[in-house]
């Protein structure tokens, strides 16, 4: 069970959605799926490659994509060729429009009860422009649109899927949950355990998986990858953003 899973109505337990057959698994994964960008580019948005990799899954399994992103300023520009900040100023909507090829509302839009599931790419956009983690950490307040979104989401059982620094949106807005960012004391995981430890920190628990893996939290709906925050080939990013998406963990717990 996962995000797209989860969004059924059915009692099917975690076991039996694991082992459903390719004719059941296509014909359940035509859900209205919400997904939130946070700009353009892993410095200063949302990571391209995942949320690509979020669209590839989506569409593969049938789902009907609309695609959000608050109408704010960036916290910052970074000039990712130097992976320095620029004194430009952009908008989080109109970049991440680059991602959504056009195709996209803003976030003020977004209503739980026409979507079955929500999904949040990461890149230290989540981290600065729906939050702001980056500089403030476990202290950092959280965007007043994306934190209503979650909780509604939430308050109606939906499926929520986080990736990469995303989950810890959800460690501020859904004390108690469970997420995960990669593997705690692990060098192929630099940034994981800082992290984790201020997951932990506010009441909420970290659960190490490794990068093909995800993670379910069943009693919040919510399901975690470490995406980038793990040092792999995009190959593998890729598969775990899959196992996020499709409601398959596919590592040992």
């Amino acid at each position: 069970a996962a995000v797209l899973s989860h969004s059924s109505r059915s009692l099917l337990t975690l076991r039996t959605v694991q082992t459903l057959n390719k004719s059941f698994y296509s014909s359940q994964m035509a859900k209205r799926v919400a997904v939130v960008l946070a700009g353009c580019g892993v410095y200063d948005g949302s990571e391209i490659h995942e949320a690509s990799a979020v669209l590839v899954h989506l569409s593969r399994g049938g789902a009907t994509v609309q695609m959000f992103a608050p109408n704010v300023d960036q916290m910052h520009v970074v000039n990712h060729l130097k992976g320095e900040p620029s004194e430009e100023k952009r908008n989080v909507l109109v970049e991440s429009a680059r991602l959504a090829r056009g195709n996209i509302q803003d976030l003020s839009k977004l209503s739980a009860k026409d979507h079955d599931a929500i999904i949040f790419p990461g890149g230290f956009g989540a981290a600065k422009n729906l939050c702001t983690w980056a500089v403030q950490g476990k202290d950092c307040s959280v965007n007043d649109e994306v934190k209503a979104v979650l909780q509604a989401f939430h308050s109606e059982g939906k499926p929520i899927g986080l990736c990469c620094i995303s989950p810890v949106l959800a460690a501020k807005v859904l004390p108690g949950c469970e997420v995960t960012v990669g593997i705690e004391k692990d060098s192929k995981y630099p940034d994981t355990a800082g992290t984790a430890d201020a997951i932990n920190q506010l009441g909420c628990k970290h659960v190490s998986k490794g990068v093909g893996e995800s993670h379910v939290d069943e009693k919040n709906k919510l399901v975690t990858t470490c995406a980038f925050m793990c040092d792999a080939p995009i190959h593998e990013i890729f598969d775990g953003i899959g196992s996020m998406v499709n409601m398959k963990n596919t590592g040992k717990h």
